[in-house]
């Protein structure tokens, strides 16, 4: 995708690619892939505050999510290895994705029968299985979404992008939104509630069994002799190709902004149901607002992103949705100051979804086009994870930085929209150099 895209066909055309049954796949992929953080992020989040955690306790909860971070050390298993029994019936995509929700159950349900007060290391073991399992999940459900559509494929591409960005949402917002409802005013308790999220695990295995594994544009793999080559194809290569084709310099500046991009907004996610909730909107404001409307906000915004996106190139979006990501930070400061205002909260929802929406799709897009078809997991985990390293390990502290300031919610917002500065200026000193790197990777196969 160039900078250079041809406008001469008709915006409303564009809509086209929506009619490929390749991208509804990937919709329900992106479904599988944000269902997860339901269960470790908001839902937990949530069952911490109301059990009396302190906040920065409730940060350090999300360690967990570290291993979105680190994925990157397992993704060659992923593309490389074959599951006894599984990979023959189901391909070497499906079968990891099978294995994964089947931990993802098994960790749910355990989940569901804790007591928190009781067993509060138990339930961060079951946060943290549920993490390995999803994140691995991730690698294989990426690798499906680019071995899918052909580098010549652009529009394909970006459409990809905005419906796997569509369907995370989906399963983090919109299914994400039924636990609240649940809970608010009733007598259902947050261990029920997890056991009803077990039973949507098992639909996404169902889908995964039935559906045909994607080959089409997936690199042939030759059968190894000996370890030595297991190890320098697997490890190896694929990190020595993205060094080499790039140069280590501008290798380095581009996992420099992957890292930073995303900073401010992790700060405020990670500290946002603890916000909702001290503020003083109820679990049904939280589920209706918060979940349900950026849910649709999201797709609706995601999809618009993916078509503009292809007209004024991947740079420029993202460096549109990045600054407007840190305005929409500014939203949550007023609130902070306002109180618990809903009107002031659906305006704030819907515009911080725009701009999260609109700079994913960019920023899935551009991760993907850096990646050679010949190490598509690997490359791409690495590429992503550093992007989740700065989401997780970093915003794990969001809590302390709260208590830090006295609790002042409108200076910590005001914080999180300054967090984004460093990455917006490094995507524009490294803008050429980045679209350089991109010309290549769409050659090779």
């Amino acid at each position: 995708m160039t900078e250079q895209q041809s406008t001469t066909t008709p915006w409303y055309k564009d809509f086209r690619v929506y009619l490929e049954p390749r991208v509804w796949v990937i919709f329900l992929f992106g479904v599988m892939s944000g269902f997860p953080w339901v269960l470790i992020s908001s839902m937990l989040s949530a069952w911490l505050q109301e059990a009396g955690v302190s906040r920065s306790d409730i940060g350090l909860f999300g360690l967990v999510f570290v291993a979105y971070s680190v994925n990157a050390l397992w993704s060659p298993l992923v593309d490389r290895v074959k599951l006894p029994v599984l990979h023959q019936r189901l391909g070497q995509r499906r079968s990891w994705l099978a294995l994964c929700l089947v931990v993802l159950i098994a960790a749910t349900f355990s989940m569901s029968g804790l007591n928190l007060a009781e067993h509060t290391f138990a339930v961060a073991v079951s946060a943290l299985m549920i993490a390995i399992a999803s994140a691995t999940q991730d690698i294989a459900i990426d690798a499906f979404r680019i071995e899918t559509f052909g580098q010549h494929e652009g529009h394909l591409q970006s459409a990809g992008a905005a419906m796997a960005t569509a369907g995370w949402w989906t399963g983090y917002s919109g299914l994400g939104a039924v636990p609240f409802f649940l809970v608010d005013g009733t007598t259902w308790t947050w261990q029920a509630v997890y056991q009803v999220m077990v039973l949507f695990l098992a639909l996404q295995l169902l889908f995964v069994l039935c559906m045909r594994e994607s080959k089409r544009y997936r690199a042939d793999t030759a059968p190894f002799q000996r370890w030595q080559d297991w190890f320098k194809v697997t490890l190896y290569d694929p990190v020595a190709e993205f060094f080499k084709r790039a140069g280590w310099q501008l290798a380095l500046a581009i996992l420099s902004f992957i890292f930073l991009f995303k900073i401010g907004e992790a700060f405020l996610g990670r500290m946002a149901i603890v916000f909702y909730k001290e503020i003083g909107f109820t679990n049904d404001d939280i589920g209706f607002y918060s979940k349900m409307v950026t849910w649709w906000v999201t797709i609706i915004f995601a999809i618009i992103g993916s078509m503009v996106n292809v007209r004024l190139g991947t740079m420029r979006g993202l460096f549109i949705g990045g600054t407007a990501m840190a305005a929409s930070n500014l939203m949550f400061a007023w609130i902070a100051a306002v109180g618990p205002n809903t009107n002031l909260l659906l305006a704030a929802v819907v515009i911080d979804g725009f701009t999260g929406a609109w700079s994913t799709v960019a920023f899935v897009a551009f991760i993907s086009l850096l990646c050679n078809r010949a190490f598509t997991a690997t490359q791409y985990a690495l590429l992503a994870s550093l992007g989740n390293l700065g989401r997780t390990l970093l915003s794990s502290y969001s809590g302390f930085v709260v208590d830090w300031l006295n609790g002042d919610w409108s200076l910590f917002f005001i914080l999180t929209a300054l967090m984004v500065t460093p990455g917006l200026c490094l995507l524009l000193l490294l803008r050429k150099a980045m679209h350089r790197i991109q010309a290549p990777a769409a050659t090779q196969s």
